[in-house]
């Protein structure tokens, strides 16, 4: 994981969210933190009931075989990986990707993971603390939306490294995904 332009992420993110209704009105800060946190506690009961991606069926039926159409991806997505522990950390990435874009906040490029100063052993904890960590990173009005985001961004990556899960991955084929769905996601807001 070097050099992750967050920025190119956001643009996909927010013009997805675009198309797909969720930026015709305008919502506060509060209202789209607490759908940030949302994904946050759909990752703890995801973990809760043991539900993780299952990758390799997913590569073996999609990635594997042809045709790469969007029908069986989709398919293969919705059996696989939808609603898993890696989805909804896929899924908080993405919406504060989203909420970068509307609020056009510049991310700085995601790389030195590997940085002198990261404690592994603080990425080993149970998800439930380590989710609470990161609500209280977003609802931290002490410092600048900006930051908020970035780091729990940041913090996500990391901790996926250290507990081998490719994040990137999976926010790629959450994305493709979701550029797939109805408007609002089928969803009122």
């Amino acid at each position: 994981m070097e050099n992750i332009n967050l920025n190119e992420l956001r643009d996909r993110a927010y013009k997805t969210a675009c198309e797909h209704g969720f930026h015709d009105k305008e919502l506060s800060n509060e209202h789209l933190l607490c759908l940030v946190i949302s994904e946050l506690m759909e990752a703890v009961e995801a973990d809760r009931k043991g539900k993780r991606a299952d990758r390799e069926s997913f590569k073996s039926s999609y990635e594997d075989e042809e045709p790469h159409d969007n029908v069986n991806f989709k398919y293969c997505f919705e059996k696989y990986i939808k609603d898993s522990y890696e989805d909804e950390l896929s899924d908080t990435v993405i919406r504060c990707l989203d909420l970068a874009g509307l609020k056009q906040i510049y991310l700085p490029t995601l790389d030195n993971i590997d940085a002198p100063g990261w404690d592994e052993e603080d990425f080993k904890e149970p998800i439930p603390e380590f989710v609470y960590f990161l609500c209280q990173e977003l609802l931290d009005e002490c410092s600048p939306l900006d930051i908020r985001i970035y780091n729990v961004i940041e913090q996500i990556f990391v901790y996926c490294r250290f507990n081998c899960i490719d994040i990137e991955w999976f926010i790629e084929q959450k994305m493709r995904y979701n550029e797939l769905r109805p408007m609002l996601n089928g969803k009122r807001y």
